[in-house]
């Protein structure tokens, strides 16, 4: 029994979209909500994969476009497209992704680290490992790294 409960605690619950014809996740527990595409206030000299802002209940939340962030091709149809809003460092912001797919609960025997040739490559760990489910791979993100520190500081001046 207290194994059984032990293998549950290693559980996650992961909600999966695409950004381009990529599949990725996050924990979550990070996700407030998620929202229809709506206007979009863009803002100067900010880093380009910022789209600009919007007014959520009264709160100006700052939109990444994840497609930019992550340097992926753009795709035709936006249709899907959905806004995640979570916390990020200490900012609430909106994440453009492609599509939604599922919710899934993974334990962590199914999340491999990202190999370190990748790792290597990119600007942050904001690829904290790669979840296999049958024969698909789900790049399972770190919002704590999505941002370095420079953009944080960045982001947290637009909310100011």
């Amino acid at each position: 029994m207290q194994k059984e409960n032990q293998e549950k605690k290693k559980d996650r619950q992961i909600l999966v979209f695409s950004v381009a014809d990529e599949e990725m996740g996050l924990d979550i527990s990070c996700v407030r909500e998620v929202l229809r595409p709506q206007a979009i206030y863009p803002l100067p000299k900010t880093p380009p994969f910022i789209d600009g802002v919007i007014n959520l209940r009264g709160h100006i939340v700052a939109l990444i476009d994840l497609r930019k962030r992550l340097d992926a091709r753009q795709i035709e149809d936006e249709n899907n497209k959905r806004i995640i809003v979570c916390k990020v460092n200490k900012s609430i912001v909106g994440l453009t992704v492609s599509s939604l797919k599922e919710i899934i609960t993974l334990s962590e025997e199914h999340i491999r680290p990202t190999p370190e040739v990748v790792s290597m490559q990119m600007e942050t760990d904001v690829v904290s490992g790669i979840a296999t489910v049958g024969n698909r791979m789900i790049a399972i993100l770190d919002l704590e790294h999505i941002l370095t520190k420079k953009e944080a500081v960045e982001l947290s001046a637009l909310e100011r």
